[in-house]
C-alpha cells in the first residue's frame, strides 16, 4: 500500500510541506532539549541534529480527535494538524521525533521494534506502554508540572494531563520500581532493560498483564474517539445515537477497570516480593518510605480501598517484622495479629483525608 493510500485511510490530507530551514530549526531545538533533559542517555547533539534534520515534515488536514502530530515510519515523515500554530509545531514534534529515534527496521524497511513496542507478523505488543513512555519523556522535555485530573471516574496525578494521562500515570508507577533511567534507556534505544528490571522486581506474569491492560486502555481510548466522531455526525437524537452513547459508556467503564487492575497488580506484586527480601532495619525503613510515597502515585475511583487496605495490612506486618529484627531475628512473645478495629479506623480516616486532597 502506498503512503498516499495509508494517509487517506487515516483521513490525512497534506496541505503543505515545511521548508528545510524550518525543519532544521525544529531539529536543532529538539536535539538540544533532549541532550539537556536526559544527560544520562549520552546523546551527541550534533549527531542527533543530523538525524532529526533528515525528517520530512508536513501540515495536513486531519480527522477530529486524531493526534495533533503523527510520525509515519514508511517515509520518515511527521504530519502536523494544519490547525496547530506554526510556533507550536516544535512542541508537538518532540513526541514524534522520539518515535523516529527509537525505531528499528529490518532490511525490507519493515518496523521491527519501537522502544517498548515489538512488532511481529502476528501481533503488536507494548504499543500502550511505548506511547506512555514517550509521552512521559516528552512532558519532561517540555517541563509540564504534575497535576491532579479526573478521567473516566479515576482521580489521579499525572505529568501529562492532556495526552495519554492514564498510561503516563501507570508508566510512572512502573518507573518508581525500576528507576527512570532504565525506562528512558529502553525507550530510546529499544532494549529490554526496563522490562527485565520490572520482571525482576515483580514477575514475568505481572509485566505481561500490565502491558496487556495498558495496551487495551490505549485501544479503547481510540475507539471512544471513533464513537465520538460518529456521534457528531448525527443532527438529532435517535436510536443510533443512544447506541453510541451506550457503547461509549461501556468503553469508559472498561478503561477504569483495566487501570485499577493494572495498578493493583503493580502494587501487590512489587511490595509483596520486596517485603520477603527485608533482612535488616534499614531495608525495613526504606520499604516503609516507599510504600508511604507510593500512595502519591496511584489513581482513585469511588469506593476504591485496595491500596489503603493493603497499606494498613503491610504496616501491621512491618511492625511485627521490626520487632523480630530488633531482637536479632528471634520471635518474641508479641503475637502478630491481623489489622484490628483501631487500624481499620485509621484506614478510614486516611481514606477520608486522601479523598479530600484529590477533590481539592
Amino acid at each position: 500500500m502506498s503512503i498516499e493510500s495509508d494517509l487517506r485511510k487515516d483521513g490525512i490530507r497534506v496541505v503543505d510541506i515545511l521548508d528545510t530551514m524550518s525543519i532544521n530549526k525544529i531539529a536543532h531545538n529538539i536535539a538540544k532539549k533532549l541532550c539537556e533533559t536526559f544527560p544520562e542517555l549520552c546523546f551527541n547533539e550534533n549527531d542527533l541534529f543530523a538525524k532529526l534534520s533528515q525528517l520530512s515534515m508536513y501540515r495536513a488536514s486531519m480527522p477530529e480527535g486524531m493526534a495533533e502530530a503523527n510520525y509515519f515510519y514508511k517515509n520518515t515523515s511527521i504530519y502536523f494538524n494544519e490547525k496547530i500554530a506554526f510556533e507550536d509545531l516544535e512542541e508537538f514534534a518532540i513526541h514524534e521525533c522520539m518515535h523516529y529515534i527509537q525505531e528499528i527496521k529490518d532490511r525490507k524497511n519493515n518496523l521491527v521494534r519501537m522502544g517498548l513496542c515489538i512488532f511481529d507478523n502476528f501481533k503488536i505488543l507494548g504499543m500502550g506502554l511505548n506511547e506512555a513512555a514517550v509521552q512521559y519523556m516528552t512532558s519532561k522535555v517540555i517541563g509540564i508540572e504534575k497535576d491532579y485530573v479526573k478521567y473516566f471516574g479515576i482521580s489521579f496525578r499525572t505529568i501529562s494531563p492532556s495526552y495519554y494521562p492514564l498510561e503516563c500515570n501507570l508508566i510512572e508507577q512502573m518507573a518508581f520500581i525500576t528507576g527512570e533511567s532504565v525506562l528512558f534507556d529502553s525507550t530510546i534505544t529499544s532494549n529490554d532493560k526496563f522490562k527485565n528490571a520490572f520482571i525482576e522486581a515483580t514477575s514475568q506474569k505481572t509485566y505481561d498483564e500490565v502491558e496487556y491492560y495498558i495496551d487495551k486502555i490505549l485501544e479503547i481510548e481510540e475507539n471512544i474517539i471513533k464513537l465520538g466522531n460518529k456521534f457528531s455526525s448525527f443532527d438529532e437524537r435517535n436510536k443510533k445515537v443512544d447506541k453510541i452513547v451506550e457503547k461509549t459508556n461501556t468503553c469508559k467503564s472498561k478503561i477504569a477497570d483495566y487501570f485499577i487492575k493494572a495498578q493493583n497488580l503493580i502494587i501487590q506484586n512489587y511490595f509483596d516480593k520486596s517485603f520477603k527480601n527485608i533482612s535488616n532495619l534499614e531495608e525495613l525503613d526504606n520499604y516503609r518510605r516507599k510504600l508511604e510515597h507510593y500512595k502519591e502515585l496511584i489513581g482513585y475511583t469511588d469506593n476504591y480501598t485496595f491500596f489503603d487496605d493493603y497499606y494498613t495490612e503491610k504496616m501491621s506486618e512491618l511492625e511485627h517484622k521490626s520487632n523480630i529484627l530488633e531482637n536479632g531475628g528471634i520471635e518474641t512473645a508479641l503475637e502478630y495479629k491481623k489489622p484490628n478495629k483501631l487500624l481499620s479506623i485509621f484506614r478510614a480516616i486516611k481514606n477520608f483525608v486522601t479523598g479530600e486532597k484529590i477533590n481539592n
